[in-house]
This record gives structure tokens, C-alpha cells and sequence, in this order.
């Protein structure tokens, strides 16, 4: 009996690709090259499911060009590339990889909050630009880290484990925003109080993004947002692009209406607005929170195993919409 056919749409490590093979006739880009969408769509056809890295948008004339997929496995935890509803009126599967890039998204999250808070950035570029002369005592002075409010608006897995490392690691003290309230004893683990989101704006010292990337969540913080957070604070953003408004944020940087930010998504990536590349109080680097080998490893494997546990067997590993199971 033939195999199944899958698409792997950019490329992953080898031993993935070669686990794939062991049970589906794989075609692969590892040349990376840049497929538009009708050549995607081409690729996908006679394709039973695909293995997406989060640029591949599927959308309902995607699904209906392309009437033999039955799976797309997303190695990702965020899935705004995929319209769910359109899916799942397809009957096609969706998948993402939660859960194995927490820890490492929380810490290059905390990372990337002291980066921005001690002007990291900054001063290895007037470092590099042989401008450094002499000591001074306010040279790149930069915000508290130690015992200061940490603002937390996305409160899942990854804002969790922000959470917990501000407040055990660094004594902080933890205020948060979510659509729902964490249980008491989520809260307790964290030292987390729960706040509406215009305290969390106004008293947090570092606010730290981790929400999902949705219709209602676009421009979450924008130049209204921002005039409410302390010009002395930071922000940080891990969570999606569209998040913020990137232009709005780059003209309160310039303006110091807010000390700095740290930025490792962005509106339009891979492309980064220009008014935030000509701002020195900015942290940017190129979506790379959940870059760890081990970590892109495990993300590829349950792509992978989300792709062999549904096309074989009929039992996805991290379903998102498994009404389609059904």
C-alpha cells in the first residue's frame, strides 16, 4: 500500500525529515526556497498534510484548492497563520507544539527584560563605535530589574514562567492581565495579583507581553497604551506582531514617553518598520525567543508526531480544533 503524501513547507532538521520518511512520501524545502501562494497551493496537491513553521497562512480557498489535506501541523505554539473555523469546516486538522518551548521562551522573555532594562543594546553600540572615553557615573544608567513591578499581560504557560522567575529569582513583585483569572493556587506559585489592564499599564515597571495574536488582541498596545505606562518604564514583546503598534511604539520611544523596549516579533516580520531601526532605546532581534537546539528539536518532533499519530493512527498529539476528530 502506498504511503501518504506530506508537504514540509520550510526547512527542519534532517533526522525530522528522515523520521518522516520513514512513513510518508515527503517533499521537502530545504532549499528554502520562497514559495508564493500559488505554489504552495501546487505543492499541496495530493498532499494529506503539511508541516508548517507559522508563515503559511491557511485560509478557506487555500483548503478548498487543495481537497486532500487533512492535516496542518504547525511547529509553533501560535497558530494566527491558520483560519481555525475555515479548518474545521473542512474537516482539516490543526496542530501546534505547546508546551516544549515554555521554559526557553520564558527565559529568553526574561532575558530580553534586562537586555532592554539595562541598555545592553545601547551601549555595545557606542562600545563598538570606539566612543567610550572615560567612566561616568550616568553612562547607559538603565531601570531596576531587582524588587520592581513586573506587568505581565498574557498570563498562559510562558507568562507564567516569566512570572515565576521575577519573582523568585529577582524579588519582583508580579501584577498580571488575562481574558480570565488564573486559579488561586497559579497564583500563589507565580506571587502574581491579578489587575485590570489600565492598573497593569500604569504600574508596571517592566510590562512583558505573552498573549495570542487575534482580531481582538491587534494593537492590544497602541499610542493610547502607551501614554498610560510610566516614562520610566520598559516593554517587552514575545508574544506575536500586530501585538503592538509598531509605529506607535517607535514615536513614544523617540519621544522617551516610555524608557525603551525590547522587541523579538514585529508587524509585517521579517520586515521591522524603519522608524524603530533609527530609535537607539530599542532591543530587536529577529523572532529567536524559542531558539535553543534542543528546543526547535522537540517543536519539529511533534509537528512531526502530530503528522504520524493523525495520518496513521488517527490520534493527533496537540490538537486545536478536535471537533474534526469527531
Amino acid at each position: 500500500m502506498s504511503k501518504p503524501a506530506v508537504l514540509v513547507a520550510r526547512p527542519v532538521f534532517p533526522q525530522v525529515i528522515e523520521k518522516l520518511q520513514q512513513h510518508f512520501e515527503v517533499e521537502h524545502n530545504q532549499a528554502d526556497a520562497a514559495w508564493g501562494r500559488e505554489q504552495l497551493i501546487e505543492r499541496l496537491q495530493g498532499k494529506a498534510g503539511v508541516f508548517t513553521t507559522g508563515g503559511e497562512r491557511i485560509d478557506a480557498a487555500l483548503l478548498a484548492a487543495c481537497p486532500r489535506l487533512r492535516i496542518c501541523a504547525n511547529m509553533a505554539v501560535g497558530y494566527n497563520n491558520f483560519d481555525l473555523a475555515a479548518m474545521t469546516a473542512a474537516k482539516v486538522l490543526g496542530t501546534n507544539a505547546p508546551d516544549v518551548l515554555t521554559e526557553t521562551t520564558a527565559d529568553f522573555g526574561f532575558a530580553l527584560l534586562m537586555a532592554t532594562a539595562r541598555r545592553m543594546t545601547e551601549s555595545e553600540h557606542y562600545l563598538r563605535a570606539g566612543q567610550w572615553k572615560k567612566w561616568s557615573y550616568d553612562l547607559f544608567a538603565g531601570a531596576e530589574v531587582h524588587g520592581s513591578t513586573l506587568g505581565i499581560l498574557g498570563m498562559g504557560r510562558i507568562g507564567q514562567g516569566i512570572a515565576r522567575r521575577g519573582a523568585h529569582g529577582f524579588g519582583m513583585s508580579v501584577i498580571y492581565h488575562n481574558r480570565s483569572r488564573l486559579a488561586p493556587e497559579i497564583e500563589a506559585q507565580c506571587k502574581a495579583r491579578y489587575v485590570g489592564k489600565d492598573e497593569l499599564l500604569r504600574e508596571a515597571d517592566h510590562l512583558v507581553l505573552v498573549l495570542p495574536y487575534t482580531a481582538e488582541s491587534h494593537h492590544a498596545i497602541g499610542a493610547a497604551e502607551l501614554a498610560q505606562m510610566k516614562p520610566t518604564a520598559t516593554l517587552v514583546n514575545i508574544a506575536r506582531g500586530g501585538i503592538v503598534d509598531d509605529a506607535a511604539l517607535a514615536q513614544a520611544l523617540r519621544e522617551h514617553r516610555i524608557a525603551a523596549a525590547g522587541l523579538d516579533v514585529f508587524e509585517g516580520e521579517p520586515r521591522v518598520h524603519p522608524d524603530l531601526l533609527s530609535v537607539p532605546n530599542v532591543v530587536l532581534t529577529p523572532h529567536i525567543a524559542s531558539a535553543t537546539i534542543p528546543t526547535r528539536m522537540a517543536m519539529a518532533n511533534l509537528a512531526a508526531d502530530n503528522l504520524i499519530g493523525y495520518l496513521l493512527h488517527g490520534k493527533p498529539v496537540t490538537p486545536l480544533n478536535p471537533e474534526v476528530l469527531a
